[in-house]
């Protein structure tokens, strides 16, 4: 699906440049890592979404002891 009409950028390209081990940590580096510029920004916050979900599947398969994985509240 495009996500950016702009720039004519799939939701799978965002995905796939989010899974890199260097991933970007914001809409704009998604961009810049795709080789292109934000220009009218309302595909902005589907793109913060993607990789919103993209980190949490990663950190789904964090060992416990992974400093993103945060703090672990007592029962």
């Amino acid at each position: 699906m495009i996500v950016c009409s702009c720039n004519v950028l799939s939701d799978a390209q965002v995905r796939e440049t989010c899974a890199r081990s260097d991933a970007p940590r914001s809409p704009g580096q998604v961009y810049q890592c795709l080789g292109c510029s934000p220009q009218c920004g309302r595909c902005a916050r589907t793109i913060r979404g993607i990789m919103d979900e993209a980190l949490s599947k990663a950190c789904d398969t964090c060992p416990a002891a992974c400093p993103a994985a945060g703090p672990v509240a007592a029962d």
